[in-house]
């Protein structure tokens, strides 16, 4: 099994920068993935962005803005979060799993997931 840890969340002003990490613990494999979801307050967890064996993907809300990187080596993944807006606040949870290339995007082709940690950003 694996364990993923997140860290990084807190306070920032719209227009600031976060860094959040993830690190997995356990057994990972080559093609084992990693994302980002997000959940707001009264709404379904979203897809962020993945990194997997086929490359990186973002959604729409997103693309240009943040941006997800792996450490193999480390088993970590980071997504750098930029120009951040009020609409970004959520608590951010990191997944690990095999998804196909069509279904990095949806919650369900993810087995592993940490906790979450809260990134709040203020207007």
């Amino acid at each position: 099994q694996v364990q993923l840890v997140e860290s990084g969340g807190g306070l920032v002003q719209a227009g600031g920068s976060l860094r959040l990490s993830c690190e997995a613990s356990g057994r990972t494999s080559a093609n084992y993935a990693m994302a980002w979801f997000r959940q707001a307050p009264g709404k379904e967890r979203e897809f962020v962005a993945a990194a997997s064996w086929s490359g990186t993907y973002y959604s729409d809300s997103v693309k240009g803005r943040h941006a997800i990187s792996r450490d193999s080596a480390k088993n970590t993944v980071y997504l750098q979060m930029n120009s951040l807006k009020t609409e970004d606040t959520a608590v951010y949870y990191c997944a690990g799993g095999r998804p196909s290339t069509r279904s990095v995007y949806y919650t369900t082709a993810y087995n592993d997931w940490g906790r979450g940690t809260q990134v709040t950003v203020s207007s």
